[in-house]
């Protein structure tokens, strides 16, 4: 079982403690008090639940962050005085440097019920990170596109349902733009691409967008629609292949650029354990990777069987390396994102990478999915993105930011709201949810989607992890 789903069954075993124990007290309080009181309270309690106490945060707010970054990275004589932030050694930057803030935060009594938010204001730009209620540790400010204010000492810091104490560190990462390089982005299903890095692929001189499954279960809204179960997978599948190869026209990428190798969600670790057994779909009646390779332009080693395999998987991949030869490889970094086909895909690529004439020269990581928080990136769209929780101080990690102008984020929105699998309305219960957790928590939600990715993913930074090969 993967440690995301550990967390989960502890966190459900959990509420079904303190529900039972809730039930007992509202017995003992109907009749000890009154009959009607139990159900006020357990009215009150519901909804305190939905607006202030529903994420999924499997771990303590007062909990420190903890990264280990270069030591030649970090940057003497940073300080906080008042909300002004200084730095007393010389400092030249370039204005494309990814910039990490490492701070103390302490939530106020307000900020156990909406939610803590750091503000950074300079002359002409400004963001907003948002943090978990409750906060009171070390947490990891992106300051990236905020080094010019940085510099010329006019970045103000400051702190909305939290306050900020200790000595601010303050990190500078110098690398090369990866957007003048060749790029390869690994989406494990359509939309990964999107979510993860449509920022940058977007911009890139050269970029490729290698799908690997085609996303096909879960398919109850197609289900709604008069279709079997089997049917509705396949349509879903088709549908998410054929985005899959669609979106990323709208971010320039040609469509000889785009492939969907087809294999069936949730899928790969099986293949994976057995490279050369046919795996097929859970839910699609299918055991044939073709019907969802259909709009491929390029043909592919796995094309001449259709057969689900882990071997047929890799061959496709050294095919793609060897055609694209790519100096940039974005695919899910296996550490952060817990999801079993991100850390197959990644764990694909690699094999495939073994003995290759073809070696890329750097590795961008990303999380579309958390261990132990669903809400990161919290906060509003269109705001920036602190770092996510790492509580292993042995996991090294540089990170990688790319900044997005407004324009560029509102073309991702589209982006996403152009992915079939976005587009389902909330259930209700949801919808119940946000208009509570809107109406006490303070919360939004944008405008372009319900699905949560566009609050999650519409931000001014895309945020990976770089290592070099």
């Amino acid at each position: 079982m993967s440690r995301k789903q550990e967390l989960l069954k502890r966190h459900r075993r959990n509420k079904r403690v303190a529900l039972l124990i809730g039930l007992l007290l509202l017995i003992v309080v109907g009749v000890g008090v009154a009959w009607w009181l139990p159900l006020l309270l357990a009215l009150v309690g519901w909804v305190a639940h939905e607006a202030w106490f529903a994420d999924h945060l499997f771990y303590s707010p007062q909990d420190d962050y903890q990264y280990n970054f270069p030591v030649d990275a970090e940057v003497a004589g940073v300080s906080l005085i008042g909300e002004q932030l200084r730095i007393d050694s010389p400092l030249t930057l370039a204005g494309d440097e990814t910039l990490i803030l490492a701070i103390q935060l302490k939530s106020t009594w307000l900020g156990r019920f909406l939610d803590p938010v750091v503000e950074m204001l300079g002359a002409e730009v400004a963001d907003r990170q948002a943090f978990e209620r409750g906060v009171d540790g070390v947490r990891y400010l992106n300051l990236s596109g905020l080094g010019a204010a940085l510099v010329d000492g006019s970045l103000h810091v400051q702190g909305r349902f939290c306050r900020l104490h200790g000595t601010p560190r303050l990190w500078v990462f110098r690398q090369p733009d990866a957007r003048q390089q060749k790029v390869m982005v690994i989406a494990p299903h359509a939309d990964d691409a999107e979510l993860a890095a449509f920022g940058l692929y977007s911009q890139a001189q050269d970029a490729w967008i290698v799908t690997l499954t085609a996303g096909e279960i879960e398919a109850e809204h197609y289900q709604q629609m008069g279709m079997e179960r089997a049917e509705a997978a396949r349509i879903k599948g088709r549908l998410r292949a054929w985005d899959s190869i669609a979106v990323p026209r709208w971010g320039g990428v040609p469509e000889a650029q785009c492939v969907q190798l087809g294999y069936f969600c949730l899928q790969l670790p099986a293949m994976q354990a057995a490279p050369d057994q046919p795996v097929a779909s859970r839910e699609a009646d299918l055991s044939d990777t073709r019907l969802f390779r259909q709009f491929n332009s390029l043909p592919l080693p796995g094309d001449v069987d259709g057969a689900p395999t882990w071997n047929n998987l890799l061959a496709d991949l050294r095919a793609l390396l060897l055609r694209a030869r790519p100096e940039v490889l974005v695919m899910p970094h296996p550490a952060i994102d817990p999801h079993p086909d991100h850390i197959c895909a990644q764990a694909a690529v690699l094999e495939a990478l073994q003995g290759l004439e073809w070696q890329p020269q750097v590795i961008l990581g990303y999380a579309n999915h958390l261990h132990d928080n669903d809400r990161w990136p919290m906060g509003d769209a269109y705001s920036g993105v602190s770092l996510p929780p790492v509580f292993d101080a042995g996991l090294q990690l540089t990170p990688y930011c790319l900044q997005l102008t407004v324009a560029q984020q509102r073309d991702k929105a589209m982006a996403l709201g152009m992915m079939h699998d976005l587009q389902p309305p909330m259930p209700l219960k949801r919808k119940v949810r946000r208009w509570l957790q809107g109406a006490l928590a303070g919360r939004r939600w944008p405008a372009e989607g319900e699905n949560e990715f566009y609050r999650k993913a519409v931000r001014r930074h895309e945020l990976f992890w770089r290592k070099d090969i």
